[in-house]
């Protein structure tokens, strides 16, 4: 199967999913994760019809986003404080927010290129060990901390479930949904907080996410890899 077979059975499979659980498939962008991937399929996944793709280390991020800048391109991995200036401005979306000392660096950048520099605070529903993330408890007071920066601006929220187990993973994205709805109605009417975005799901567990109100799904293998499995 090549890469437009790919991409288009991912796109029908994510429909049927929808169907199944009364969403439109428009509610549902997918997230390409071009991290294993040279340059040049970048080309060959555009004339697929992918639009948005994700990578998690800045300087591929960086090397991609100037061939392809046509593309949206989303920062999905850790992102240390002192690499901010490399993502910020250039990223559609950052799904990594998951610490104070990232928040000020990101605000620091994004003031002096006087831009509103979109986010996704990153939560450790799971409470695994090996997950980045705001702990559920302190979202609350990491939020107020948002609140304060002018120039970015949180459109929801991501997290990664375990591996596994796809029960523990609807729970885990069960979890964030709730949080998101929590935290919707605490910060509905600031001006840079919203939670329009759920992002997560990736290649073993988008559908169990997409039940769960997913309005983001970050897919790799099953795009990219000719040995996935689906």
């Amino acid at each position: 199967m090549g890469l437009q077979e790919r991409w288009d059975s991912t796109k029908l499979d994510i429909a049927n999913i929808c169907s199944d659980c009364g969403r439109d498939p428009e509610e549902v962008r997918i997230i390409a994760v071009s991290k294993t991937v040279d340059p040049p399929v970048i080309a060959e996944a555009l004339a697929c019809g992918m639009r948005d793709f994700g990578e998690n280390r800045d300087k591929p991020f960086n090397e991609k986003r100037s061939a392809y800048p046509d593309a949206n391109w989303h920062f999905i991995g850790h992102l240390q404080s002192n690499k901010a200036k490399q993502v910020v401005g250039r990223a559609h979306l950052i799904h990594s927010l998951d610490r104070p000392s990232l928040l000020l660096a990101i605000e620091k950048e994004a003031a002096k290129l006087d831009i509103i520099q979109d986010v996704l605070v990153e939560v450790s529903v799971s409470g695994e060990e090996s997950k980045a993330g705001i702990a559920p408890d302190e979202l609350d007071a990491f939020l107020e901390q948002v609140c304060m920066c002018a120039h970015v601006h949180c459109k929801g929220l991501m997290t990664m479930a375990p591996q596994g187990d796809l029960s523990v993973a609807q729970n885990t994205f069960e979890g964030l949904r709730n949080l998101a709805n929590i935290m919707g109605k605490t910060y509905g009417e600031r001006d840079n907080i919203c939670m329009s975005e759920l992002s997560m799901g990736m290649s073993e567990d988008y559908r169990v996410a997409i039940e769960e109100g997913a309005t983001m799904v970050r897919i790799g293998r099953r795009i990219f890899s000719d040995n996935f499995k689906a």
